[in-house]
């Protein structure tokens, strides 16, 4: 099956098998291939069965297994919780265990809610306690540290109950977005506190290691300093902890505290769960087009969607039996749960070949119909599984076993599953969850979950700086079908010249939707199109929210979703969106409003591809310029550095190794001149300095205090060093570098580019404009993803 060009970049760039000197080993059948056999090899059996859902797109889990299965590695799972305790022993073993999924490609989730508050007695070392806080920064720093695979920093979630002494320094924790950039925040709401808000009463803060009143705040207020940062920033979010653990599976084994990095799997304290998404662009009948007059029921193949289901729970079963967990405890609680989360993709998509507005009652219907038909589907076969392998360790005394499995009877016959599951068991505690799509749904060349079409038209630039301009496929062929049946283009005089007039007549449209990004303007598109083919900031906060709550109804864990807003939408309409979220039965909500972060989201149509033909200018050096000169140590000798500024900020480098010359000269000296012209051409300092830091060559040396382990690195130090010196109104006279070295620098670096425009605007990977969706902030060309 061929590959579009872009993902068949991320593909080599991420999931097919190289040796070990970076060399491709797999193509796409390749990789399939290597996945079905080992997710097959106690069932070879299932192997033809796996392969097919998979080579074919019907299918897809999550990408850990798809880069890990048959290699080395065998982590498959992408989601994690991990406990945290009072205690300095639970703290720093959940940041090494934290660590270690991280390096095997997994995202962890954390409560820090059971940590006492700040300046709390210790008894044990008759101190006090420094708090959630201070301890949540740790957590940040040690993922720094650590890359996924090799490839990426981890994600984590971090989430403290709304009833925790330190929840307001909580909520307002990231008002600068470069802190904590590692975590994304939620705050854990309960029943209590909802209706505390709605009656505009105070609540109780408890003391997590005393478990007593410490204090009170008025509900409401509280309510609404989470409503200023979501307007702000989008964090924190919100979870429903209450909800999610009124549906909690195993109640008897323990109390959900966390989910995973986009809050879409509610999980226990070392419990991971295995995803994978039904991409439903392959159940639509491949009828030649909709002209409204069938039903959606009728375009959808119901028949091959219950076998993909079916064949879809087996798969991620024998995912757990396969995988290699990176701690004990993990490995344990995951055999005695084996919670699995089948989700989908390509919902957007489908509704464009189906001719129904995202916005409309007519799709929160099917998005109901499809949902309940999988949930019950998979929840039949993990029965069926259970009868043949058995149930889930934890079975006795869980939901199923008493029967009180939530569902409300619509078009499937709940109450006749529910006996015979409390009969004859389940091989799994959950079986649904919607995650995120971002990569696996790229590489089908399908819309990612649930999530609208951010925009109708990109110009994506790939690794080789290539630019790809993308349209929807669906609305090509709607719109070329448009143009074919009503011929827009012609007059008397052209006549003649049809055929030419169309092509021309296509073109110039096309051209003006990838520069729009949406049809909103084109006043040639007729408005039956318009409704259908909407993008994500056209469609209202209200509707994103009833097609969450529409998803969660049939799902068993949670959904991800990320509610826009435009620019200008208020906190009302952020606090209306929130509390919609809670009567809907959502089990939690994620907001972002356009432009509220300096990492722009995505840019669409004529922005974007300005943008990228935009050709940057360096500006002018000045005649005469002042700064300072660092003598740093290096393995290589004394390195000088000046570093220079002119109106605008530093603007230039000079680098000088003693009296050597020949090549190492020339490289410093080429070094300098490349950095010289980025800060001129207002890259941030920031930038730069992550560029060349720790950059190691044989020769290392220890300079006060710091090991310098390169040349570049010496630059990247100097570079710190003048920020912190600029920006305390040092620059001119002499000074002790010696006594910088205990300062934070990063977190001078940080408030810095935060300032910046210049700083943030595309991905660290490749350039391409970000976007914020389902939770998080990516790249939609490389799926780069800050979690």
């Amino acid at each position: 099956m061929s590959k579009s060009q872009n993902a068949e970049t991320i593909l080599q760039r991420r999931y097919y098998k190289k040796d070990s000197e970076g060399n491709i080993l797999e193509d796409w059948e390749g990789m399939v291939h290597r996945v079905s056999k080992n997710i097959s090899q106690d069932a070879p059996e299932n192997y033809k069965k796996f392969y097919d859902l998979l080579y074919l797109e019907y299918f897809l889990p999550n990408s850990p297994t798809l880069m890990n299965a048959g290699n080395d590695l065998q982590q498959l799972s992408a989601c994690f919780v991990l406990p945290i305790e009072d205690s300095m022993e639970s703290i720093f073993t959940s940041i090494k265990n934290a660590a270690l999924i991280h390096k095997s490609g997994g995202g962890t989730g954390f409560s820090f809610s059971r940590l006492r508050e700040a300046n709390s007695r210790v008894k044990t070392t008759s101190g006090v306690s420094s708090g959630p806080l201070s301890f949540l920064k740790v957590f940040n720093s040690a993922t720094d540290a650590v890359k996924q695979g090799g490839t990426r920093r981890g994600a984590n979630m971090g989430i403290l109950n709304v009833t925790h002494p330190q929840i307001l320094e909580f909520i307002q924790c990231k008002e600068n977005n470069n802190e904590l950039t590692n975590f994304n925040l939620s705050v854990g709401i309960t029943e209590e506190f909802m209706r505390a808000v709605f009656q505009n009463e105070d609540y109780a803060l408890i003391s997590p290691h005393k478990n007593e009143v410490h204090s009170t705040l008025n509900a409401r207020d509280v309510f609404m300093q989470i409503v200023h940062m979501s307007h702000k920033n989008g964090e924190p979010g919100i979870i429903f902890i209450d909800r999610i653990n009124e549906f909690n599976p195993t109640p008897h084994i323990g109390q959900i505290e966390s989910t995973n990095p986009c809050g879409e799997q509610p999980l226990l304290p070392n419990e991971a769960c295995n995803l994978g998404s039904i991409n439903l662009i392959k159940i639509y009948k491949n009828a030649l087009h909709n002209d409204g007059t069938s039903s959606s029921n009728d375009l959808i193949n119901y028949e091959l969607l219950k076998q993909i289901v079916r064949d879809s729970v087996d798969f991620l079963d024998c995912v757990i039996d396969q995988s290699q967990f990176p701690l004990p405890e993990i490995r344990e609680m995951v055999k005695a749960n084996r919670k699995i989360g089948l989700g989908v993709m390509g919902w957007a998509e489908l509704l464009f070949k189906l001719r129904i507005p995202y916005n409309s009652q007519e799709a929160i219907d099917l998005a109901e119909d499809i949902m309940e038909f999988i949930d019950y589907h998979a929840k039949e076969r993990s029965m069926e599984l259970a009868l043949e392998k058995g149930s889930f360790p934890n079975f006795k005394g869980s939901i199923y076993d008493k029967a009180t499995l939530k569902r409300k009877n619509n078009k499937k016959d709940w109450d006749s599953l529910i006996t015979k599951i409390q009969k004859n068991g389940i091989r799994n505690a959950t079986v649904t969850t919607i995650a995120p799509t971002g990569t696996i749904s790229m590489l089908c060349n399908s819309s990612s979950g649930i999530e609208p079409h951010f925009s109708l038209a990109f110009v994506k630039q790939v690794m080789d700086n290539d630019r790809l301009v993308y349209a929807n496929d669906v609305l090509k062929d709607a719109v070329t079908e448009w143009i074919n049946e009503h011929k827009p283009y012609l007059t008397s005089e052209e006549l003649e010249d049809n055929q030419e007039n169309c092509e021309n007549y296509t073109k110039k449209l096309f051209q003006r939707i990838v520069e729009d990004g949406t049809l909103n303007k084109i006043s040639e598109i007729p408005n039956v199109l318009k409704r259908v083919f909407i993008t994500s900031h056209e469609i209202t906060p209200e509707w994103h929210i009833k097609m969450q709550a529409a998803f969660q109804k049939y799902t068993d864990n949670a959904v991800s979703k990320t509610i826009n807003f435009p620019n200008h939408a208020t906190k009302e309409d952020i606090k209306i969106a929130l509390e919609m979220a809670y009567t809907l039965n959502c089990k939690g909500i994620t907001v972002y409003r356009d432009g509220s972060r300096k990492d722009q989201p995505l840019q669409s149509g004529n922005q974007s591809n300005h943008d990228m033909q935009k050709k940057i200018e360096p500006r002018i050096r000045p005649g005469i310029t002042a700064g300072i000169t660092q003598r740093i140590d290096t393995g290589c000798g004394h390195v000088y550095v000046t570093i220079n500024s002119d109106d605008v900020g530093a603007c230039e480098i000079f680098l000088q190794m003693g009296k050597v010359g020949g090549c190492p000269s020339a490289q410093l000296e080429a070094i300098g001149r490349l950095a010289s012209m980025a800060l001129r051409a207002n890259v941030s300092s920031g930038a730069i300095i992550r560029q060349l830091k720790s950059i190691r060559c044989p020769q290392v040396k220890w300079h006060k205090r710091r090991l310098i382990t390169s040349c570049a690195d010496a630059i990247a130090f100097a570079l710190e060093n003048f920020q912190i010196i600029k920006d305390r109104g040092m620059i001119n006279g002499s000074i002790d570098i010696s006594t910088m070295t205990q300062v934070n620098t990063q977190k001078d670096i940080n408030a810095i580019e935060y300032e910046n425009n210049a700083s943030g605007q595309g991905c660290p990977e490749c350039g391409s404009n970000l976007q914020h969706s389902e939770g998080c902030v990516k790249c939609p060309t490389c799926d780069w993803s800050r979690c």
